[in-house]
């Protein structure tokens, strides 16, 4: 396919329909759309859909929480509908790419909502589940097919699927993609496709990267924006709160206790922040629950699902799993940490104010994010105002401390109880914590071997390695039995016990 510069690209004018229904779209998907309360499309979709059905190429560029999925969705379902044959084993008809396992899940979930009357066939292959049920959707072949690039290039591989059917290619979040190392994974891809297919590629943001991609991907393209690159969206407040670093689980609290707030997100640099994040809000009484790429896809699912409910009115999360966070009346979302790269500020503010809703977005800047809030600023070409004045910190029991915490649950070695450095105490030997002590590696408690009585001179002593000499011994002679004979004594390394020829 021939490549298709950036400069050669024209941005479509605005279509203003005032409703679905002039948009040309057929009356099973109007119906679903009347029984989901949608009348009005957004600039997105008013702009793209006419471009799709005419089966034009088309790059689309737009904030967050714009209705882009509705924008694609809709279009290639008309066309689907009007052009009906039998989905290819192994295949499907259209490829939707998707960063991450939520928001794979949250397009297949639109396809099905807007498609419900239409009788198609819709699947999601991802990582981090069984890929069984995934090989027996792909065997019988399907008309949608939502993926992940790593789980589908897995299947591709060991033949179990095939796209050299495919008429219509979508790559959605292209610019997360790029952050997440996926363009060589979707390169790959693209070449199992067919030439003449139809492409549609969207992305919030456009670095450069994303526009040199675009260009080997799509031929002769409309090009849909309806809002300048990385521009706030516009209904969000905005604020800066500078907190020092020691402080701002205190900040956090006192914020989310008395602010009044709704359904928050709180975002994190890293997973483990994530983690202390929520363990911070339980000990002051706040129900939140994180979600991240360590989480489980049931963990994952389950903390979404709460969120959805109200029953978890806080989600702590990271920039990579927000990505499928698709949750309408999010009041508040709270940069716990400033993200290294400006444009995740969009994404991460992007949350909030969905559907002509209001939103507030709060940072909590430490000293050394300064250059970080600086480089936002000339992104979004406008300065985050100071948040008012707000009480003094509330002060919160402090965390345990843990100078050394291990990932493996094993508990502190000289912290809690008390520690017998040496000797032992009562009957027996005390195993110390530490490298043959405590626990197992994986956190589960190891039984206490009981203590056995010296052999009586009828076997070599066993399981030495376990058990370590008294400080008062010396290190070379072995632990005996008094009066046992010599041939009781440890052999030495390498060397086998010696056996008793018989008399006689």
């Amino acid at each position: 396919m021939k490549a298709t510069p950036l400069t050669q690209l024209t941005d479509s004018p605005q279509i203003t329909g005032a409703q679905f229904s002039d948009l040309g779209l057929c009356q099973p998907l109007l119906k679903a759309l009347t029984q989901e309360g949608y009348v009005t499309p957004t600039p997105i979709q008013s702009q793209a859909i006419p471009h799709i059905l005419a089966g034009r190429d088309m790059l689309g560029t737009a904030q967050t929480g714009t209705g882009k999925t509705a924008a694609f969705a809709l279009p290639i379902l008309h066309r689907l509908a009007a052009d009906r044959r039998q989905a290819p084993r192994k295949g499907s008809r259209v490829l939707v790419l998707s960063p991450t396992r939520e928001l794979a899940l949250q397009i297949a979930e639109s396809f099905r909502t807007y498609g419900r009357h239409l009788g198609l066939s819709v699947a999601v292959v991802f990582g981090g589940v069984g890929a069984g049920p995934q090989i027996q959707a792909l065997a019988r072949g399907v008309d949608i097919l939502v993926a992940t690039p790593g789980r589908l290039l897995d299947h591709l591989q060991a033949g179990f699927a095939r796209l050299d059917q495919v008429e219509t290619f979508v790559l959605d979040e292209a610019d997360q993609m790029l952050d997440m190392g996926f363009i060589p994974a979707i390169r790959r891809i693209v070449k199992t496709l067919p030439a003449q297919r139809l492409n549609l590629f969207f992305s919030a943001t456009m670095p450069p990267e994303i526009g040199k991609l675009a260009g080997e991907l799509l031929n002769r393209p409309e090009r849909v924006s309806v809002a300048p690159a990385a521009a706030a969206a516009d209904r969000v407040a905005q604020h800066v709160v500078h907190v020092s670093g020691a402080d701002k689980r205190a900040r956090l609290t006192q914020l989310l206790r008395d602010g009044g707030y709704g359904r928050t997100l709180v975002f994190a640099r890293t997973k483990h922040g994530a983690d202390k994040i929520v363990k911070g809000l339980e000990q002051a009484g706040i129900r939140a629950v994180a979600i991240h790429g360590n989480k489980s896809q049931s963990q994952r699912v389950q903390a979404l699902d709460g969120f959805k409910s109200g029953k978890t009115p806080i989600l702590v999360a990271t920039d990579i799993a927000a990505r499928g966070i698709d949750v309408d009346n999010v009041t508040h979302v709270i940069n716990f940490d400033l993200p290294h790269v400006a444009e995740s500020y969009v994404h991460r503010i992007g949350r909030t104010a969905r559907a002509g809703a209001e939103g507030v977005a709060i940072s909590l800047v430490a000293p050394d994010e300064r250059p970080l809030l600086r480089a936002i600023e000339r992104l979004i070409r406008q300065t985050v105002p100071v948040m008012g004045e707000l009480p003094p910190l509330p002060q919160l029991p402090p965390q345990p401390h843990e100078p050394r915490q291990r990932q493996d649950g094993r508990p502190q070695q000289r912290n809690g109880k008390p520690h017998h450095a040496h000797g032992h105490s009562g009957r027996g030997h005390q195993r110390p914590e530490g490298r043959h002590g405590g626990a197992h590696h994986n956190g589960e408690s190891r039984p206490q071997r009981p203590a056995q009585p010296a052999p009586a001179g009828d076997g070599e002593i066993r399981n030495v390695s376990f058990m370590r000499p008294q400080e008062n011994r010396a290190p070379h002679q072995p632990h005996l039995p008094a009066g046992a004979p010599k041939r009781h004594r440890r052999p030495h390394r390498g060397q086998g016990p010696r056996r008793q020829q018989a008399a006689g």
